[in-house]
């Protein structure tokens, strides 16, 4: 679990191309470009994504959504038999990244200072090793506290106790009282433990449950046109942002085309500059050499792709590069993630 020194992104995050329209009410489409997309290649892949039965695509698992925008219209769309375009489906983990774009709006507001204490009350005691802790060391998931990230094992998974168990009535709270383990900025530990005590903390100035959707829906999602979005919320009336929002495959790349475009939509600006390139700035590396930003995956560093990334292998990809989204949701077991990733990869290469 290390920590990296910050590169800045190297590829530029390109503008809306004049002439084509936000998709605040409805997506722009637009056909594939034969002259720069691989079309033959692009349609052979993605019909091998969704051949016929239950473990489809090369054992990818279940596929059940595939968008894909390039220059900001979608050009490819595709659901497995047991979804459409108008089903709501689960983010998982990819609504951490939505939970960046919420702390970035407090951070342009000037009501979050990334690099100011984590306003958590179970730190407050400057005795408390947990009291240095930045709501930046969050984002970046290097705050040094005790969680262990497991999906199977309810013995020793604080996620699933936190989820699922004792920790589910606050838990924002359950995560903050864990111990620290190491110096805040010295260890990464991918936590969704991490992303509820950064949630609890925006509804400590926004409010909770229905004040707090309110205020999510009024600066983040109508603006976006992200009329499907439904957030989860705990026993507190936090919204669970490690796991919780179900959306259409369509919305799900509103959200990605707002990073695509560095934070602006139409002609506002919805984060502070920088804040998008906060999050895609390369900042550690798991055990599987896997990279992490803040509250974003470099999905691939030597591309500058970014993503959001979710439990059985739910995709937002942004490619500045080829100024292309993907889409990808389904239900495929942990251990073939790979299998899914490398087909992803291969369908952006024929953008490339």
């Amino acid at each position: 679990m290390t920590v990296l020194a910050p590169r800045p992104p190297r590829q530029a995050l390109p503008p809306q191309p004049p002439g084509t329209p936000w998709p605040t009410t409805a997506w722009p489409e637009g056909g594939l470009d034969e002259g720069a997309v691989d079309v033959a290649r692009l349609g052979r892949l993605v019909d091998r994504g969704f051949e016929d039965g239950a473990d489809v695509g090369d054992g990818m698992g279940l596929q059940l959504a595939l968008v894909i925008v390039n220059r900001g219209r979608l050009v490819l769309e595709r659901y497995g038999a047991t979804a459409g375009p108008d089903e709501s489906l689960i983010s998982w983990s990819m609504a951490k990244s939505i939970a960046h774009a919420l702390v970035g709006v407090l951070v342009g507001e000037g009501r979050l200072d990334p690099d100011g204490r984590a306003p958590v009350p179970e730190w407050a005691d400057p005795a408390d090793p947990r009291h240095p802790i930045t709501l930046d060391h969050l984002l970046r998931m290097v705050p040094g506290l005790e969680f262990v990230e497991d999906y199977v094992d309810d013995g020793v998974s604080h996620c699933l106790q936190m989820l699922f168990g004792p920790g589910a009535e606050d838990m924002g709270a359950y995560a903050a009282s864990l111990p620290a383990q190491a110096l805040p900025g010295t260890v990464f530990n991918y936590s969704s433990g991490t992303t509820n005590i950064v949630c609890r903390a925006m509804a400590d100035l926004v409010g909770r449950g229905p004040d707090f959707e309110r205020w999510m829906r009024a600066v983040l999602l109508d603006p976006l046109g992200m009329t499907s979005a439904r957030p989860t919320f705990d026993g507190a009336g936090t919204w669970v942002g490690s796991s919780f929002l179900h959306a259409t495959a369509r919305d799900f790349a509103r959200f990605g085309l707002l990073y695509l475009r560095d934070g602006s939509w139409e002609d506002r600006r919805i984060l502070p500059p920088g804040w998008v390139d906060h999050a895609r700035t390369p900042r550690a590396r798991n055990e599987e050499g896997k990279v992490h930003g803040a509250h974003w995956w470099v999905w691939a560093p030597d591309l500058d792709v970014f993503a959001c990334q979710g439990y059985e292998c739910q995709r937002i990809l942004v490619d500045p590069g080829a100024d292309l989204l993907v889409v990808r949701l389904g239900k495929t077991p942990i251990e073939k993630a790979d299998t899914v990733d490398a087909w992803l990869r291969e369908l952006i290469s024929c953008f490339r």
